[in-house]
């Protein structure tokens, strides 16, 4: 058919690292590859029983329509849990969200115009590349070291690129797994306020750290309305609820309601009723506790392997939490074209050049830990290092 698609649509490309990714469902493949929480650690049991309290209180409306917003009770236990992280909100300046994806693809049709320029940390999630480019923006990338976004550069690409977002994951990015400095994060919550540009802080693995000192988040030195908050309970308690949520300004919330009504009227209040039962019923301190606790466990035996089995050159972050390291060839090493040999071996990862909107990172490749168990993770890096050696030697 010669469907008149829209101009955006130009910007909707199939990804050739996809394609090669999907031989990883095979089971006999090891995939570091996606950024998946271990599923023997859901809360599988306790999510049961809160379905069952949901369903057999004999109350309809769980499964009726509701409000946009969404479900008052879990927009109260939110706002809590962020004025625990000294972000002084209330329910009202709660939107929940099918997932943080969503959130970005509101933010996105909120704020961009064809043209208009985003700001990453550079490298910075593939997902946020994805949905801006969907609403054809221009991006500016700055650079980051181990402390996070370098705010001098930042403050550059500002004057320079005027800006409509700012875009940043501080805690535990995603694909490096580093962390922004408390001095750093200050300072970028002053930028924003000082040049009046909105930041996205996207905070999907800060109840993952499993070492080092809790930071504040950046919405935290946000006295004015610049950051907004994202985060979700995909990590936490399980991605296939898709359920996340945004913490903005009223007058940004209102915008986001249109927006959201648009496009799906409401998250699913069953899944919202599930997870705020869950939530009020179950031991999550205790949960979270088992997933950090497994999680340092499985970056600690990834980071083991790889220095006990990579050939000298390379290099790599050892996060203090979240879910992924970040590993750095030596310059002329092509992850993309590697990527295809490591299949052959049936071991995968994501090449990172899918983190470089505008180039780069062809020596670069994100590893995921999370998802699988020591020994496969022993024995993927050491397929690893074999296909290195080769490659190197």
């Amino acid at each position: 058919m010669d469907y008149a698609f829209a101009q955006r649509v130009r910007e909707m490309r199939s990804s050739a690292i996809r394609e090669i990714l999907k031989v990883t469902e095979r089971p006999e493949v090891i995939s570091f590859a996606g950024g998946l929480p271990a599923p023997e650690l859901f809360p599988l049991e306790d999510v049961r029983r809160a379905v069952n309290e949901v369903l057999g209180n004999g109350d309809p409306s769980a499964l009726q329509y509701s409000s946009t917003e969404g479900y008052p009770p879990l927009r109260e236990y939110i706002a809590e849990t962020m004025r625990l992280k000294e972000i002084g909100v209330g329910p009202n300046e709660v939107l929940l969200t099918n997932g943080s994806q969503q959130a970005l693809d509101l933010l996105a049709k909120l704020f961009l115009d064809p043209g208009d320029t985003v700001i990453l940390q550079r490298p910075s999630y593939l997902g946020a590349i994805q949905v801006f480019s969907s609403y054809e923006a221009r991006f500016v990338t700055v650079g980051a070291d181990a402390e996070g976004v370098i705010p001098e550069s930042l403050e550059q690409a500002i004057r320079e690129a005027h800006p409509k977002l700012i875009y940043l994951t501080p805690t535990f990015a995603n694909p490096t797994g580093e962390t922004m400095s408390l001095k750093r994060r200050q300072a970028v919550a002053g930028l924003a306020a000082e040049y009046g540009v909105p930041v996205i802080e996207d905070d999907p693995y800060s109840e993952l750290r499993f070492s080092g000192e809790v930071l504040p988040p950046l919405a935290s030195f946000d006295q004015n309305g610049w950051v907004i908050y994202l985060s979700t309970f995909s990590k936490t308690v399980a991605p296939g609820m898709r359920l996340g949520w945004i913490i903005a300004q009223p007058d940004l919330m209102s915008k986001l309601v249109l927006a959201k009504q648009g496009t799906d009227l409401h998250t699913s209040s069953f899944v919202q009723r599930t997870v705020h039962q869950y939530l009020v019923t179950s031991d999550v301190t205790g949960h979270l506790g088992r997933i950090r606790v497994e999680y340092g466990r499985r970056r600690d035996t990834m980071a083991d392997a790889i220095r006990r089995t990579f050939p000298a050159g390379v290099h790599w972050t050892e996060p203090e939490g979240g879910m992924f390291l970040w590993v750095t060839l030596p310059m002329g090493l092509d992850a993309v074209d590697m990527l295809h040999e490591a299949v052959e071996e049936k071991v995968a990862y994501v090449p990172g050049i899918s983190f470089f909107p505008n180039g780069g990172g062809e020596n670069c490749l994100r590893l995921n830990f999370s998802n699988s168990t020591p020994a496969l993770i022993e024995d993927g890096v050491k397929r690893l290092a074999g296909l290195l050696a080769r490659r190197m030697g």
